[in-house]
């Protein structure tokens, strides 16, 4: 049985690529006449409702989100699906494992695409035509991002907000030294 989904906003749990990264897919989209939802990010899982306050989900975040160390983000390379066109980012210990974590929250129930359907990506376009999907294919063969890993430090919670993705709260990760222990 499923459960009915709550009204209101979407809310996400997201990593910004590096500065570099993101004025990249940033001009792409300008140069192909592409959008994406938001600022280019990667989603931790689906945009999901939640029972309850925002307040609320801050603060079960916070307790999951304690402790958990930097990582890094691996790109694998261009994928698309219908309408979508995406920079798939290798699905890691680190991001499986906190995209399990987020997906347990009681307040906020998965979502489809979630699950074993993860794939961690950075979005390049959405609702993309298929006459112009079938143009931008050979394009994507000589698109090249200009880094081949970007570091995560700190995690977002974002809401969904008249075709926006608005920061609500940063979440620092745990900074390791080289040995891997804190500093």
């Amino acid at each position: 049985m499923t459960q009915p989904i709550p009204a209101g906003p979407l809310y996400g749990l997201v990593a910004w690529p590096s500065p570099e990264l993101d004025r990249w897919l940033r001009a792409q989209q300008l140069r192909l006449g592409a959008r994406a939802y938001g600022e280019p990010h990667l989603n931790l899982r689906a945009p999901f409702p939640i029972s309850g306050t925002e307040d609320e989900l801050v603060s079960l975040l916070r307790s999951v989100l304690g402790g958990v160390p930097c990582f890094d983000v691996q790109i694998k390379g261009w994928r698309t699906f219908p309408s979508v066109v995406f920079l798939e980012c290798v699905r890691s210990a680190e991001l499986e494992t906190l995209h399990e974590q987020v997906l347990a929250l009681k307040c906020a129930p998965p979502q489809p695409y979630d699950q074993k359907d993860y794939i961690p990506h950075l979005t390049l376009a959405l609702g993309v035509l298929p006459w112009y999907q079938k143009q931008l294919e050979p394009e994507l063969e000589r698109l090249h991002p200009p880094v081949g890993h970007f570091e995560v430090s700190a995690l977002s919670l974002t809401r969904e907000a008249g075709g926006e993705v608005r920061e609500v709260h940063t979440f620092p990760l745990r900074v390791t030294d080289n040995d891997g222990t804190g500093d």
